[in-house]
């Protein structure tokens, strides 16, 4: 699905799930999305978020490596198996900067990694650097 995505960083309309064990992450992400123009879907682990993204069919997701239950990399690695969202971008989210878990990431199918804790410019740049844009 093309989403238009204007040059003013405005990304009205556009579907962004965020999958966090942190209540805190969550809301920060939420609020800054928010002001962005961004519908914001939320789940607080990995199974969770699987129904979320079923029911709502986000434009693009961002996952927390450490969560209970199921975890980013196990969490990427489902969406990116099934044929309906495997064109979905996910971008990982981890307290960790390590080579290691990048590249673990990138095996999984995530499309990038921002450390956390990340900028609104982070945020927002991972998103614009992935939905695909409508001229």
């Amino acid at each position: 699905m093309e989403v238009p995505v204007a040059n003013d960083g405005d990304l009205s309309g556009l579907k962004v799930l965020v999958i966090d064990d942190s209540k805190t992450i969550r809301r920060t992400a939420e609020t800054l999305l928010k002001k962005a123009g961004c519908e914001v879907l939320t789940a607080v682990d990995g199974f969770e978020a699987l129904s979320v993204i079923a029911e709502s069919e986000p434009d693009i997701i961002f996952v927390d490596i450490m969560m209970p239950r199921l975890d980013g990399y196990q969490t990427c690695a489902l969406i990116k198996r099934n044929n309906s969202f495997r064109n979905t971008p996910v971008i990982m989210l981890s307290s960790k900067d390590g080579l290691f878990d990048r590249a673990r990431g990138r095996i999984v199918g995530s499309e990038e990694y921002l450390t956390k804790p990340f900028t609104r410019d982070e945020l927002l740049g991972a998103i614009e650097n992935h939905v695909r844009r409508t001229a």
